[in-house]
């Protein structure tokens, strides 16, 4: 059996799983942002193209994906707490497997509560 390289620290494991899903969310928020901001300047150069616009983002498709924003921005903040534990608690590194774990309880009970809540508001008649 091959032996890993010394002196690497993820490989796979729960710090690197981490670290991918902490970019991939910081991406997803990002053009959240960046399309949020293109369809908030509508209103100054297109006011009567606003509307339309923010029509389409009532329909149950949009209303999922902000689900999957809400769930990104859990992790995203949360994740970021325990990278701040890492650089700045001295035993940060040496519990940074169990603070993932936490961090994904947190997140999750998070979204437990608001996810029914919001998927009531996406399915229902009136908006």
């Amino acid at each position: 059996m091959a032996k890993r390289p010394a002196g690497t620290l993820y490989r796979g494991k729960v710090g690197m799983w981490s670290w991918v899903l902490h970019r991939i969310t910081g991406v997803a928020i990002f053009f959240f942002l960046l399309v949020h901001v293109l369809d908030t300047s509508l209103v100054s150069l297109s006011a009567e193209n606003y509307n339309p616009v923010i029509d389409t983002y009532k329909t149950p498709l949009i209303g999922l994906g902000e689900l999957g924003l809400v769930a990104a921005i859990l992790f995203h903040a949360l994740n970021g707490v325990r990278v701040m534990l890492i650089d700045f608690w001295r035993k940060g590194a040496k519990y940074q497997n169990v603070m993932f774990w936490i961090v994904v309880v947190i997140a999750f009970i998070l979204f437990a509560g608001f996810a029914p809540r919001h998927l009531m508001n996406v399915f229902s008649e009136v908006h």
